[in-house]
């Protein structure tokens, strides 16, 4: 699984990518964390407002630090559709 935090470096940023690095501590998936700050590359998800929250392609969260519970259950909805 692959998870994407959009965001060109801010504080929510660096809050969501803490949040995605907890919640997937806490889901035990193989998942990849990647940040990613070039907004050529964010605008290729249709993202206006950062940060966002990317799972496998499918933008899940934009402009707002979303609940490690809500990420973990948006990854394990994303690993049980395979």
């Amino acid at each position: 699984m692959e998870v994407k935090i959009l965001g060109t470096g801010c504080a929510k940023c660096a809050r969501l990518y803490q949040a995605a690095q907890r919640a997937i501590a806490e889901a035990g998936l193989d998942v990849t964390l990647e940040k990613v700050e070039d907004i050529p590359e964010i605008m290729k998800f249709g993202v206006m407002m950062t940060p966002a929250l990317v799972i496998d392609g499918a933008v899940m969260a934009v402009g707002k630090v979303p609940k490690v519970a809500e990420i973990v259950a948006w990854m394990r909805e994303m690993a049980a559709m395979g």
